[in-house]
């Protein structure tokens, strides 16, 4: 194994190449010390709204230059703008509610040729949504300054409710075969399929659904688009793909999709009526949608999601906001050994320009545990391949401390690839209903074990894993939320030994704040914000620096107490032992060692 300390110092701004065909400078506006998106849980590289609530991914769009990323915010469409899916600016709120009440989840698309007329013979964005008055209905807006500011459609509703309560999360595209604009829209556990010349006129095409896949719960935010076989552009085939609501059957929200043809009226699938295909066998990943009028010439199908589930929407313990997407996913379709054709998911290829450093294992030999010393964090990403010949159990252990840890792993037994969140930490939530949820579960997805080979790539932020199967054939998303400090990383076997090819781990850069200079220390994180003992109890404080590979290089930390007639305190550098001598309140102080930056940690001591 090796250290390779090709660190990447970008100083005050990152230069991205290879985005749609140009180089873009990108400016950040906190510097790596800041305390802006450092809150406990706060993702470092997932997108994640500044406070308050976010849910499903809305109008997603390139338009010059430009990402446009719009979601749901109590019926409002909060909005984001990008210039390469990673770096977000947040922008004002673009869809109000008005007197047709909230504007509900939807789609956008450049309305390149002004089939709509808004836009004076030039081109212009139209966003397409759910307004509530009346019942559900489908509404719109338009741009005419690159999404800066909206204006509503005086005409609205363009489509009025038909008199079903669920009709929603309407996504439009442009059909080139048949020159009309394609709107599908959810009909309670069904699509329906509605055509238009220019966006405001709108006819009844086709339904799909009924006896289709899994109808386990209500239909939401569908998507339809096209992707070639094995990158076969003579060979495409048509992918619907539809948000399943929460329900008891799977434990929460669930997401499938279909694969088959689509004539510009009526969708075909081409699986049997039963077969349902499952889009990410973790629990939160809901109401993904690709970006509209990526250019020709970069040519992918990117999509992104909530990284959450409807059975706890805004009961995660994140403060003051509530709520983040997955990374954006490149999207292919590939024929698998049976022949079946089936969706792959894998990392969009800018998110390696977030890589720091990388740390490299080849040729290992594994029977039992194997603890990673030389590489530890809660903010990177992973890639590697596991072979075996005779083993039961093989896996990776991250956010790992003496007490928790979340595993990824292949049971060859059961023949199933997992993620296991039981022992991450938080175990249990309230959920929307008020009831208890069992939060700390496994996830499964079937695997052939006599594969004999496992290749994984997995990225970890600081409250989420998402894992990667074989390039993207299965997909796991899952929240985690434990201690800030929990950045160990084993590696295991069960009933027989395996054989690591390769493995790298790679820490990343915050999307949010702009990288430190070489070896600053940006900040301290400690495993408790806040204590609670009596007289005489005691507890365990631990610390650690950011970035994590600051961490791994053994920076020591200084421990103070405000009030030593309160609590007593002994440290070895990393961790201290506090001790309750008298009722009051107090706070431990922590610094680095050149007293840069510090940590406060609240004490409050009642009597036995």
């Amino acid at each position: 194994m090796f250290f390779s300390s090709k660190k990447i110092l970008l100083c005050l701004a990152i230069t991205l190449a290879g985005m749609v065909g140009c180089s873009q400078t990108i400016s950040l506006d906190y510097e790596a010390n800041d305390d802006y998106y450092t809150e406990r849980y706060r993702p470092q590289y997932h997108f994640s709204t500044l406070a308050g609530n976010l849910a499903d991914p809305n109008g997603l769009i390139y338009f010059k230059g430009e990402y446009h990323l719009f979601h749901q915010k109590n019926g409002h469409w909060a909005h984001a703008i990008s210039k390469d899916l990673l770096h977000w600016e947040h922008q004002p709120i673009a869809l109000e509610h008005d007197e047709l009440g909230q504007a509900l989840s939807g789609s956008a698309v450049v309305d390149w040729n002004d089939s709509t007329g808004f836009f004076d013979g030039k081109d212009g964005l139209v966003a397409i949504y759910t307004s509530t008055v009346g019942g559900e209905a489908q509404s719109i807006a338009y741009s005419k300054d690159r999404g800066r500011t909206w204006e509503r459609y005086e005409g609205n509703p363009v489509i009025k409710n038909p008199g079903i309560k669920d009709f929603r999360d309407p996504k439009v595209f442009w059909h080139d075969e048949t020159e009309k604009w394609v709107m599908v829209v959810s009909t309670d556990k069904s699509v329906t399929f509605f055509g238009s010349d220019n966006l405001i006129n709108w006819h009844y095409l086709s339904r799909f659904g009924d006896g289709q896949g899994s109808h386990v719960a209500v239909w939401e935010c569908p998507d339809l688009f096209r992707l070639a076989v094995d990158g076969d552009e003579g060979n495409e085939k048509w992918v619907l793909h539809v948000s399943i609501g929460d329900n008891n059957k799977t434990n929460g929200s669930t997401a499938q999709y279909f694969v088959g043809e689509f004539d510009g009226e009526q969708f075909i699938n081409d699986h049997s009526p039963e077969t349902v295909l499952i889009t990410d066998y973790g629990q939160d990943f809901y109401a993904a949608q690709s970006f509209s009028d990526i250019p020709k010439k970069d040519g992918r199908r990117i999509w992104l999601a909530w990284m959450a589930n409807w059975r706890y929407p805004y009961q995660s313990p994140t403060d003051p906001w509530m709520g983040a997407m997955s990374i954006p996913r490149e999207l292919s379709l590939k024929t698998m050994e049976d022949g079946s054709v089936r969706l792959f998911q894998e990392p969009i290829k800018e998110i390696k320009k977030l890589r720091a450093n990388e740390y490299s294992i080849k040729e290992l030999e594994i029977e039992g545990d194997y603890r990673i010393t030389d590489f530890s964090g809660t903010t990177f990403e992973f890639e590697g391949i596991i072979q075996w010949e005779d083993v039961e159990e093989i896996g990776i252990r991250v956010r790992q401390s003496d007490e928790e840890e979340t595993v990824v792993g292949l049971n060859t037994i059961t023949e199933t690839a997992f993620v296991d969140r039981t022992n991450s930490g938080l175990d249990r939530i309230i959920d929307r209903n008020g009831e208890f949820f069992q939060f700390g579960s496994r996830y499964e997805a079937n695997y052939p074990a006599f594969k004999k080979q496992l290749k994984l790539r997995g990225f970890i932020d600081e409250s989420s894993i998402e894992i990667f199967v074989n390039d993207g054939e299965l997909v796991f998303t899952n929240l985690i939320y434990t201690n800030s400090t929990n950045s160990g990383i084993e590696l295991y076997t069960k009933g027989g030994k395996a054989k690591v090819v390769s493995l790298n781990f790679f820490h990343l850069h915050s999307t949010w704040r702009n990288p430190p200079k070489e070896d600053e220390i940006t900040q301290i994180v400690v495993n408790e914000d806040r204590i609670h003992i009596k007289v005489e109890e005691e507890t365990t404080l631990k610390g650690q620096v950011k970035p994590d590979w600051l961490h791994g290089n053994g920076a020591q930390l200084l421990w103070f107490v405000e009030d030593p007639e309160i609590i007593e305190l002994a440290n070895d550098g990393s961790s201290a032992i506090i001790k309750g001598k008298k009722v009051g309140t107090t706070q431990v102080v922590v610094t680095d060692i050149n007293q840069t930056v510090e940590k406060k940690v609240s004490v409050r001591v009642t009597s036995k």
